[in-house]
């Protein structure tokens, strides 16, 4: 190969590499743009993608709050509607007392007083206590001695505590004088007029410590129908309990 032609040679490769490297410079400077834009879409679209995840979790933390704010809401309607609920038991249950109150003196219209007998009961008690167990034993010395008899109990209460709590607690005393007379004595359930009256029937208005250990007693009073029967009313009392709790 001649000189000439070497010399051609050697100057066109020398100008390919020159193209060559001035067209990957101009490529890169009309890429760079581009990618820096590209590069910005993806921050752009990851800063969206996170704002999306703080909005749906503050979403979800509202809804999840407004849950428990209508279950809140749900449950002291609950709460309120059973306080209407008990409210209209209770007046329902006094109601029913009166009405058999009203039912019991009624029936009693046909009878009239044999003997009748009060025992006495502890602060909160419905236990009977020997005293009152002598009392009871004293009043059913009369059974063999009355034909057509009934036993009407009246079960009371002092005046602390609510009212409810003292219509169980006077029902509990008169069911213990009812158990007793029947177990010992042998009284069938049909002789029995019961009845728990509360703190609606005090022995002693007062308050002090004296009348409320009146008050916590039950009045038993036997009873016939037989018009005709001789004998004047007795009374059976206990003698006084100077130890009854106050």
């Amino acid at each position: 190969m001649n000189r000439a032609l070497q010399s051609t040679l050697v100057m066109a490769l020398g100008l390919s590499t020159m193209v060559g490297c001035a067209t990957k410079k101009y490529v890169r400077n009309e890429a760079a743009p581009t990618i820096t834009k590209v590069n910005e879409l993806d921050e752009l679209t990851a800063k969206n993608t996170n704002d999306l995840k703080d909005v749906d979790q503050r979403a979800q933390s509202g809804i999840q709050s407004a849950n428990q704010k209508a279950d809140v809401a749900n449950q002291h309607a609950t709460s309120a509607q059973q306080a209407a609920d008990q409210a209209q038991q209770l007046a329902s249950a006094a109601s029913g007392r009166a009405d058999q109150l009203a039912n019991q003196v009624a029936n009693l219209d046909n009878y009239r007083d044999v003997t009748d007998a009060t025992v006495h009961f502890g602060f909160n008690q419905a236990t009977l206590t020997p005293k009152a167990k002598d009392a009871l034993d004293q009043l059913a010395q009369q059974f063999g001695n009355v034909k057509n008899y009934l036993v009407v109990v009246d079960g009371n209460t002092d005046q602390i505590g609510s009212a409810e709590y003292n219509y169980e607690l006077s029902k509990r005393r008169a069911d213990a004088v009812v158990n007793y007379l029947a177990s010992k004595y042998s009284v069938p359930a049909h002789k029995f007029y019961m009845i728990g009256l509360g703190k609606d029937k005090p022995a002693d208005q007062a308050t002090s410590a004296k009348a409320r250990a009146e008050n916590r007693r039950v009045d038993i009073r036997l009873m016939t129908n037989i018009q005709d029967q001789q004998g004047q009313t007795a009374s059976v009392q206990p003698q006084s309990n100077s130890n009854v709790q106050q």
